[in-house]
């Protein structure tokens, strides 16, 4: 069974953000690694060569592929933030329609710019997302292994 590519690595997620984003963009990633930290109570690790994750939970396929994610994590892609999440909880839809300007992929939230997002809206579709992981998957962990 092939290995994971995303997976903690030792990076500087100061150095990646440093080198991928703009100065728009290192604002935000600023601002939304303080809302990852303390809804996770997890310092922020870079997943692989460009994911700033935090905390980390094993996951189960139905093919019995087991497997460690980030429990929340975000990307630079080009000149958009991409936020990983689980969106599909009870009560996320009607979040999402009250974020401001994203688009939502299976289980990533693109958006532009953070000052057009509504933070108290983000802030609880991280912790409902969170929550969904945990329930689905067992109580969390610190480490990324």
């Amino acid at each position: 069974m092939p290995e994971a590519k995303t997976k903690p690595t030792d990076a500087s997620v100061d150095d990646h953000i440093a080198a991928k984003a703009s100065e728009a963009q290192r604002a935000d990633c600023k601002a939304l690694m303080a809302l990852l930290k303390k809804v996770t109570g997890q310092g922020p690790k870079m997943w692989g060569p460009s994911i700033v994750g935090y905390g980390a939970y094993q996951y189960t396929y139905a093919s019995g592929r087991t497997g460690t994610s980030c429990l929340v994590g975000f990307a630079i892609r080009g000149r958009e933030i991409v936020l990983y999440l689980a969106p599909y909880w009870d009560g996320a839809a009607e979040l999402l329609s009250r974020l401001g300007p994203h688009k939502m992929g299976k289980g990533c939230l693109y958006f532009k710019r953070l000052a057009d997002l509504d933070p108290s809206v983000l802030a609880q579709l991280v912790i409902g997302s969170v929550a969904e992981i945990e329930r689905r998957h067992g109580p969390v962990h610190t480490g990324g292994e």
